[in-house]
C-alpha cells in the first residue's frame, strides 16, 4: 500500500504534487470562489428565490480543499428558507488527507462553522461513491472519489449549477476532456448555468459543442477573463435499459410508511425525515430492532474485490455512510459503538490471494493495509496466528441502539404493535396499508422494509427472499480476554468485549430458517473461534464451558438469490411481463416502453449479513428516489440492487432463476 500523498505547502499555499498547480488563487482565494463560482451563478440571487420545500443541486468538478462547497453552503445558510435544502456533488481523484484539510481550515477562520462539520466527517476516501450529510439533512455532499472521467458517467443527477473548477487545463487535461464537459452538460437542467476561472479557448469551444451558450466575463485578481456558461441543450443520455432508468419522483404529498422497524425501516424513516416527509415507522412487534436487528454486536465489516464490482462499490460507499453517521447518532462509549478496527486474516489461501491483489491498489493505507502475523497481534491486543488486512476506520455496533437512535429523528413517529397484512391503491393514487383489526393507514410514499414478512404483500410477494439462519454466542469475557482490542473477522468473527461478553459467530445455515437457540450452533461458535483466535479461545474460559448455558441469539438473515439487497423503487411484476415479454425471445431487443413504475412504493430488503453496511446507504438511495435528488451510488449498482432486475431475469432466463414470475 502507499501513503496518501501530501500536498506541498512550501510557500504556504497548497499545492499539489500531482498537478503541480496550486488549489485556490494567492490573490485571496475566498474572494476568487466568491467572484467566479457564487456570482458568476447567481446564487445569491438564486438561493434568496428558493420556496420552503426547494431543493438546489450543484454540480462541481475538482472537490480540492472544500473551499468552494463550503461558501455555496455558507451563503445557502444565510439566504435560503429553513425548509429548502442543498445538494452538492463533486468530484476528485485525489483526496486530501484529514491532516491536510485541517490546515486548509485553518486559513479561513470564517469559514469554521462550516469547516469543523466537514473536517469531523472526513476520513480516509477509497474510489467510490461517498455521501455526506450535514445540518439535519439540510446539506448533502456526494463526493466522487476517483478519475472524473470514470465517475461523472456512473451519476444519476439533474443539476441546476456547476463550478468547473479542475487544476489548469494544461496540467490536467483530463478534467476538461470532451468526455467530462460532455457528462457535465447530460447531468444539466435545461438552464443550468455553470463558471470556470479559466478562458482558455479550447474550454470555451468545448461547452460550445455540447450544448452551452458561453460568454467571457472579467476574471479576478490577475486573470483578466473567466467564462460563464447556461445550458441550453443538455446532452442526451446514452441508451440504457426502461427499467434502468430513474423513476419520477414520488408523488408530492409528504406522509410516508415503513414498514418495519430493524435496521433497514429504521434508516429509511431517518432519511425520509430528513427530507421533510412525515414518516409512521410500523412493526408488528413491540420493539424496534426484534429481528435480526438485534444481536449485541454487528461488525462494520467490508470484504471488497480488487475488481471493480457493484458490491465492491456499495460496500465501500456504504461503509462510509455508516460510518460517518455513527458519531453523530451514538456515543461512542463502549456500548453503543467502537471504532476500534477490523482484522480480516484470510481463511484459506484463494482469500489470502485475493487480498494480496487488494492490497496491491494503493488505497489510503488510513482506510485499509495489510498486516503480517505480529503486526496484527499487535492491533489485536492478543497473539494471533497470521496477518491479513486492517481496516482501521471501521469497528463494531450494538445494532438496536443504532435503530433507535434513527427512530427517533425529527418527523419519525414509531408504531410498535402494527400487523401490515395488505398493500393496495386507492382511486385517488395514494397507498392503503391495511393492518390487523381493520386499521388503513394511508400514506403517498410506502417503503416495505420488513424482511421476509415482505411476502406476505401482494405486490412483492414474487420477490425472491429466503431466510437464513444464523446464531450468535455471547461468551463471557475474563481479565485476559479483555486484551482484545480490535474485530478479528475470517470465517467467522470476535469482537471486543461489550457488557462483560464476547459476541462471536455467526452460523449459516442456508437450509435453516428457525430463529430457536440452540447448544450446537453454541458449539460451532466455539469450534470456529479456536481454528480464528485461539489465543482468545485459551484467554477465555471457551474450552471448559457447556454450550447449553451459554447466552446466544439466534436469527433469520434476509437474502437474495445474488446477495445483494434489494433498494428502490418497486414496478409492477405483470405489467412488466406485459411491456418486455418480447425479451423472452430476444434478451438483446432495445425495447422502448414505459416502464410500469408502481409510483410511490419503494423496498428496503435482502441485505443479510451487511445491513450495518448497506442498510443506511440503501436508505439514502430510497430516500433521494422519492425526492427526486441526486443519487448516492453509481448508476450501475442502483440498476444491480433494483427490483426490476429479477422481473428480467425470469423474462430472460427462465424460472430457474427465482420465483418472480413477470
Amino acid at each position: 500500500m502507499t501513503t496518501d500523498p501530501p500536498l506541498d505547502w512550501s510557500d504556504g499555499t497548497p499545492r499539489s504534487r500531482h498537478f503541480g498547480d496550486i488549489y485556490f488563487s494567492r490573490d485571496g482565494g475566498l474572494e476568487e470562489t466568491r467572484h467566479v463560482f457564487l456570482r458568476g451563478n447567481r446564487l445569491e440571487q438564486r438561493f434568496a428565490a428558493l420556496g420552503a420545500r426547494d431543493a438546489f443541486a450543484i454540480g462541481e468538478t475538482g472537490f480540492g480543499t472544500g473551499l468552494n462547497f463550503l461558501c455555496a453552503w455558507q451563503l445557502f445558510d444565510r439566504l435560503a428558507p429553513s425548509g429548502a435544502r442543498l445538494h452538492f456533488v463533486s468530484t476528485e481523484l485525489h483526496p486530501l488527507t484529514g491532516a491536510d484539510l485541517r490546515r486548509c481550515a485553518a486559513l479561513w477562520p470564517e469559514l469554521a462553522p462550516w469547516y469543523g462539520p466537514l473536517c469531523e466527517a472526513w476520513g480516509p476516501l477509497p474510489p467510490a461513491f461517498h455521501r455526506f450529510v450535514f445540518a439535519g439533512g439540510r446539506v448533502t455532499l456526494t463526493l466522487l472519489t476517483g478519475d472524473a472521467q470514470r465517475t461523472l458517467p456512473e451519476l444519476d443527477a439533474r443539476l441546476d449549477a456547476w463550478f468547473l473548477d479542475g487544476f489548469a487545463p494544461s496540467r490536467n487535461a483530463g478534467l476538461w476532456s470532451e468526455t467530462v464537459l460532455r457528462e457535465v452538460s447530460r447531468l444539466s437542467q435545461p438552464g443550468a448555468t455553470l463558471a470556470t476561472y479559466t478562458a482558455a479557448g479550447a474550454v470555451r469551444r468545448g461547452l460550445e459543442q455540447v450544448g452551452f451558450r458561453v460568454e467571457r466575463v472579467p476574471g479576478f485578481g490577475a486573470k483578466r477573463h473567466m467564462l460563464q456558461a447556461v445550458c441550453e441543450r443538455p446532452a442526451a443520455s446514452p441508451w440504457c435499459p426502461p427499467w434502468q432508468r430513474t423513476p419520477a419522483p414520488a408523488p408530492a404529498g409528504r406522509e410516508a410508511v415503513v414498514v418495519g422497524a430493524g435496521l433497514a425501516g429504521s434508516a429509511v424513516a431517518a432519511s425520509l425525515a430528513a427530507r421533510g416527509f412525515r414518516v409512521r415507522l410500523l412493526d408488528r412487534a413491540n420493539t424496534l430492532a426484534a429481528g435480526a436487528s438485534g444481536n449485541a454486536q454487528g461488525v462494520l465489516y467490508v470484504k471488497p474485490s480488487a475488481h471493480d464490482t457493484p458490491l465492491t462499490a456499495l460496500v465501500l460507499a456504504g461503509l462510509g455512510v455508516t460510518r460517518r453517521n455513527l458519531p453523530v447518532l451514538l456515543p461512542e462509549d463502549g456500548e453503543s459503538w467502537a471504532n476500534c478496527g477490523v482484522l480480516v486474516l484470510p481463511e484459506d489461501e484463494a482469500e489470502a490471494l485475493r487480498q494480496s491483489r487488494l492490497a496491491a491498489l494503493g488505497w489510503p493505507e488510513a482506510f485499509v493495509r495489510a498486516v503480517d502475523r505480529e503486526q496484527a497481534s499487535s492491533l489485536a491486543g492478543l497473539p494471533l496466528t497470521m496477518g491479513g488486512l486492517f481496516y482501521a476506520d471501521a469497528g463494531w455496533v450494538h445494532p438496536p441502539a443504532l435503530c433507535a437512535s434513527l427512530a427517533a429523528q425529527p418527523g419519525v413517529a414509531f408504531r410498535p404493535g402494527v400487523d401490515v397484512q395488505s398493500l393496495g391503491r386507492e382511486p385517488g393514487g395514494r397507498w392503503c396499508v391495511g393492518c390487523a383489526g381493520g386499521e388503513v393507514v394511508r400514506a403517498d410514499v410506502v417503503v416495505v422494509a420488513s424482511a421476509l414478512e415482505a411476502l406476505r404483500l401482494a405486490p412483492l410477494a414474487g420477490l425472491p427472499l429466503k431466510g437464513i439462519r444464523g446464531q450468535i454466542t455471547l461468551l463471557p469475557a475474563t481479565p485476559a480476554s479483555i486484551a482484545l482490542r480490535t474485530v478479528i473477522c475470517g470465517a467467522s468473527y470476535a469482537a471486543p468485549a461489550r457488557a462483560g461478553y464476547h459476541c462471536i459467530g455467526a452460523t449459516f445455515d442456508v437450509h435453516d430458517a428457525s430463529d430457536e437457540v440452540r447448544a450446537a450452533d453454541n458449539a460451532e461458535n466455539l469450534r470456529t473461534l479456536a481454528d480464528l483466535a485461539p489465543s482468545l479461545h485459551a484467554a477465555t474460559t471457551a474450552g471448559s464451558l457447556n454450550g447449553h448455558v451459554l447466552p446466544a441469539r439466534a436469527g433469520v438473515r434476509c437474502v437474495t438469490p445474488d446477495y445483494l439487497p434489494v433498494a428502490g423503487a418497486v414496478a409492477d411484476a405483470a405489467g412488466f411481463g406485459e411491456s418486455f415479454g418480447a425479451l423472452r425471445h430476444d434478451a438483446k431487443l432495445r425495447l422502448e416502453v414505459g416502464m410500469p413504475w408502481m409510483d410511490g412504493l419503494f423496498v428496503s430488503l435482502g441485505h443479510g449479513s451487511r445491513g450495518l453496511v448497506t442498510a443506511l446507504v440503501c436508505a439514502e438511495l430510497v430516500a433521494s428516489q422519492a425526492a427526486g435528488e441526486p443519487l448516492p451510488l453509481p448508476r450501475r449498482v442502483v440498476a444491480a440492487v433494483a427490483q426490476a432486475r429479477f422481473l428480467v431475469r425470469a423474462l430472460t432466463r427462465g424460472p430457474r432463476e427465482g420465483r418472480v414470475q413477470a
